[in-house]
């Protein structure tokens, strides 16, 4: 482990000279406040003489500081999850909602749930109202009653069913039947007046294809792009073709009904999967405003988004996972909660969102005057609209954030989604340590190990790397072959500090934001050693943080372990259970907080590292003095910019 590098060894020059008074104040408000002094304040530095420690103290109060400290700690911690929250755009809308653009998924999600990738509803044809039909030569007659309606539009369950077909583009070629001999379509032609005057067409009655072009339903005849497909001619229905077929494959007709899943051979009831070579189409419903415009005007969505549901109502399964977007029974929930706003807006507000949190959080401690290091312990934190729903309705970004709240519901002020401006303060709970807990620094140093390694940059100035003299054993050294890093030859270098101050995060998932709560995730669980002894190492899915393989004889004996106690000792078990803040407490006893603080103050104001003659001069005094002025961050930034060493003309 090695401090970070001075890049200037130069020894400090003497007699000291100073700049000049209006450049010390150009300095100091371009520091300061990132912009050059007004004319005013020039004027009023200039009939003094001197720039003062109360002119700095002042130039503290102005908000352009406090949104310089934000800018200050936004590199500090770099604070911007973008790339580092997964969102494969599964649950993302499109759509505008209007008259002739129902919301819908129609991104890889449309194809489990209509059969091919872009897909949306029928845009023409209302789910609860049995008035109109796409492919009447083929369709059965419209239901005349109400209830005969809701048999054909929803299962016994209320699932959307199909109300409209066509055939899929990627299994069939759609020829036009509507262009006449000079190329221009003729007007008025269906598949049924088609096959009425011209005989040969008469065969291909299911195949005939009322599809949608610009805004008219257009007569199409589709056959397989497979040219090893024959026709399948049925005698006992006017030896009409009724599929194509070869020996290994098959394409039947296609129509409003849909296939099910099938497992050892059996179908499940409520398994929903398009037919092949099929595009199924439900109708569209009006809702009210989802959630990202809550008040708004209603919108016109796909009966399959529009549901509410929080299980299968056949399977059980969950419709409160990322599964959702590939049953066809979940929707998007109440509010469309589940789903993203077609443009991407709600993502993008809910990374902005994440990535400022932690900026506000050390704003608030350096404009309260607090002790600097709060910033790493303080329960005290800040939401906004999309920050609030998303904690208070657990079922926003399903699939894309995996996010503990970080209170109860009643602890956290209640915002519209709207509301990305405003931002309340709030009180964490007991799990909570400052920037250290927050989504943004989870997400953006998503193991372990890396939580360990940016602390110790960011805040202790030190980096991880072996000694020079630092020798790997031979290859075949069982040593070699250590599952415990921190043990393992060469590696133990910087593991064995890694790993033990690596376990302060225990209960804070990898890959996420979920802090892994004792009485949700207890230290040792029975069933998943059960699992594992069996080789079921998926559980069904609820053992994913605990040990379910065995690498080494340790890894034998920890099976149903919660992962981050393995390989771990007494005092490491003490630091999963303590979190962050332990962490903290033990390195403001060593110094080096209060050490690196006063390096990276300096190589932001003087915009360089400090020399070797200047870490012997000024590096220690300043740090005591920090320490004497109680850790207050404005009181460390007035020493340094009122030192010698920034006034010196370099």
């Amino acid at each position: 482990m090695a401090s970070l590098p001075a890049l200037a060894e130069e020894p400090v020059c003497a007699p000291v000279s100073k700049v000049p008074l209006e450049r010390h104040l150009r300095q100091l408000s371009l520091d300061l406040l990132g912009r050059p002094p007004t004319y005013e304040e020039y004027q009023a530095a200039k009939a003094k003489g001197q720039v003062t420690v109360e002119d700095v103290r002042a130039l503290m109060e102005k908000e352009e500081f406090y949104a310089r400290i934000r800018a200050y700690h936004r590199a500090l911690m770099w604070s911007n999850v973008s790339s580092s929250v997964y969102n494969n755009g599964n649950s993302r809308l499109s759509g505008a909602g209007s008259v002739t653009d129902a919301m819908s998924l129609r991104g890889n999600s449309s194809r489990p749930l209509r059969g091919a990738n872009g897909q949306t509803c029928d845009n023409a044809i209302a789910q609860d109202v049995c008035t109109a039909r796409q492919d009447p030569h083929v369709d059965p007659p419209l239901p005349t009653t109400a209830a005969a309606c809701a048999r054909e539009r929803y299962d016994e369950q209320g699932v959307p069913m199909p109300v409209s077909w066509d055939y899929d583009t990627n299994f069939y070629t759609c020829t036009r039947l509507d262009l006449g001999a000079d190329g221009k379509p003729i007007s008025g032609l269906t598949c049924e007046s088609l096959i009425n005057s011209k005989p040969e067409l008469a065969p291909y009655r299911y195949f005939c294809d009322m599809r949608l072009v610009g805004t008219a339903l257009v007569p199409h005849k589709c056959t397989p792009r497979t040219a090893t497909l024959a026709e399948v001619v049925d005698p006992a229905d006017s030896n009409r073709v009724v599929a194509y077929a070869d020996a290994s494959s098959r394409l039947d007709r296609c129509s409003m009904k849909l296939d099910l899943k099938r497992t050892n051979g059996l179908e499940i009831k409520g398994s929903y999967v398009p037919q092949r070579g099929c595009v199924h189409r439900e109708g569209f419903v009006n809702r009210p405003a989802p959630f990202w415009n809550a008040g708004g005007a209603s919108v016109k969505v796909c009966a399959i988004e529009a549901q509410e549901r929080l299980a299968n109502p056949w399977t059980m399964e969950p419709c409160t996972t990322a599964r959702f977007n590939g049953d066809r029974s979940c929707g998007c929930g109440e509010g469309m909660g589940r789903c993203e706003a077609p443009n991407g807006s709600t993502h993008t507000a809910r990374i902005e969102a994440i990535n400022d949190e932690p900026e506000l959080i050390a704003e608030s401690v350096v404009r309260r005057d607090e002790p600097y290091f709060n910033i790493l312990t303080t329960r005290r934190s800040f939401l906004n609209g999309p920050l609030s729903e998303m904690y208070r309705d657990t079922q926003q970004a399903v699939g894309v954030f995996s996010v503990t709240p970080p209170a109860e519901p009643e602890a956290l002020p209640n915002l519209p989604f709207a509301q990305a401006d405003t931002w309340k303060e709030y009180v964490r709970d007991s799990s909570h340590s400052g920037v250290l807990t927050t989504p943004a620094f989870l997400y953006r140093f998503p193991t372990q190990r890396a939580r360990v390694n940016h602390f110790y940059a960011a805040f202790l100035c030190k980096s991880f790397a072996p000694p020079d003299n630092a020798r790997q054993p031979a290859a075949e050294d069982a040593c070699n072959r250590e599952n415990n890093l921190a043990k393992r030859c060469g590696c133990n270098y910087c593991h064995a500090t890694i790993e033990p101050t690596g376990a302060h995060w225990g209960r804070y998932a990898e890959r996420a934001a979920l802090f892994l709560k004792p009485e949700q995730f207890p230290r040792y669980d029975p069933k998943c050693r059960d699992c594992a002894i069996a080789g079921n190492t998926s559980c069904g899915g609820e053992c994913g943080q605990y040990v379910m393989q065995a690498y080494d004889g340790d890894g034998a004996n920890s099976l149903g372990l919660l992962k981050t106690y393995l390989y771990r000792t007494a005092d490491e078990e003490n630091n999963i259970e303590s979190g962050p803040a332990l962490l903290v407490q033990r390195m403001l006893q060593t110094g080096d907080l209060e050490r690196c603080a006063v390096r990276r103050v300096w190589q932001e104001f003087l915009g360089r590292p400090m020399s070797a003659e200047e870490q012997r001069m000024y590096l220690q005094p300043l740090a005591d003095d920090f320490a004497r002025d109680g850790h207050r961050f404005k009181a460390l930034i007035e020493r340094v910019v009122m030192s010698d060493a920034y006034r010196r003309i370099d």
